[in-house]
């Protein structure tokens, strides 16, 4: 099993990325990743000489032989161990949904014990999750805390262990990374950050030949859409427009008809509030889509 160490990273996902690991379709690989604050903070006081410029690494690109332009990478999450005996919050001053609410910088270093995350005298049971995942766009460069069409910092909590992420590929070899993993996440990651935890992360990688417009989040029984805009509202009505496609392509009805299914059976949620670009997700429940 290959293995990309966590100095090996990037802070922009671009169509003109070098690859520093080749593999081949099938192939599992592990990750070695920061947290999404770099490592910079160790203790609380840490936080007032943070480094932006170091913050968000996501651990990559890789080159996945075989992977063209107009299929899609099919990434299927086998592991996630936390390598870190605690985790870091933070919030700060003009940031997360309470833009008003926090003055200056905080942070607050959370243990992680026996499974759960120590918040003062609360016990909190870990859900591993990544928060960046994805490729090199198809022409703009996109900060490695933007999500848009290739992925990015879609901040979602269903990719976690078992779940397989569906990603669009724009460039030849995908050009695949991933970081910023949280130990736990509630959905909006309201405060702008969630249990940022540096961690070692497992993948087996695949391709298919089909196409997708957004990535797509496949678990046990679910699917879900996710769009990332920069406007909520445009981000809710596109992965709606998506879900209502799928359905009327997967049972051969009419649009207007699986619109109609849609509003029985589709979930429309929010994955994080917090970043450039919104993420909103559209679940459907597979059994729907045989």
């Amino acid at each position: 099993m290959k293995l990309v160490p966590k100095d090996k990273v990037i802070h922009a996902f671009s169509p003109h990325m070098d690859p520093v690991l080749r593999v081949g379709a099938g192939e599992i690989v592990q990750f070695e990743t920061l947290d999404a604050l770099g490592g910079q903070v160790q203790n609380e006081e840490d936080v007032m000489n943070l480094d932006f410029s170091k913050v968000n690494p996501a651990t990559g690109p890789i080159h996945v032989e075989g992977a063209k332009k107009g299929q899609m990478l099919v990434v299927e999450i086998l592991d996630i161990n936390i390598s870190s005996d605690h985790g870091v919050i933070v919030a700060e001053e003009g940031f997360g949904v309470l833009k008003n609410v926090v003055k200056g910088f905080k942070a607050k270093i959370l243990p992680i014990c026996d499974g759960h995350v120590i918040f003062n005298d609360l016990s909190i049971p870990i859900k591993p999750m990544i928060g960046v995942i994805g490729v090199a766009p198809e022409e703009t460069e996109f900060p490695t805390g933007t999500a848009y069409k290739h992925g990015g910092n879609m901040d979602t909590k269903e990719i976690t262990i078992g779940s397989k992420i569906h990603l669009p590929i724009f460039q030849d070899g995908a050009l695949f990374a991933l970081g910023d993993v949280h130990a736990v996440m509630g959905d909006g990651e309201v405060c702008v950050s969630a249990c940022e935890v540096p961690a070692i992360v497992t993948v087996k990688l695949d391709v298919e030949n089909r196409t997708i417009e957004w990535p797509i989040v496949e678990t046990k029984e679910d699917l879900y859409v996710l769009v990332s805009l920069s406007k909520l509202e445009d981000a809710l009505e596109e992965a709606t427009r998506v879900a209502v496609k799928m359905i009327s392509e997967a049972r051969k009805l009419s649009f207007e008809e699986a619109y109609m299914l849609a509003s029985l059976i589709v979930d429309v949620g929010v994955s994080q509030l917090v970043d450039p670009n919104l993420t909103a997700k559209a679940k459907i429940p597979k059994r729907y889509l045989a």
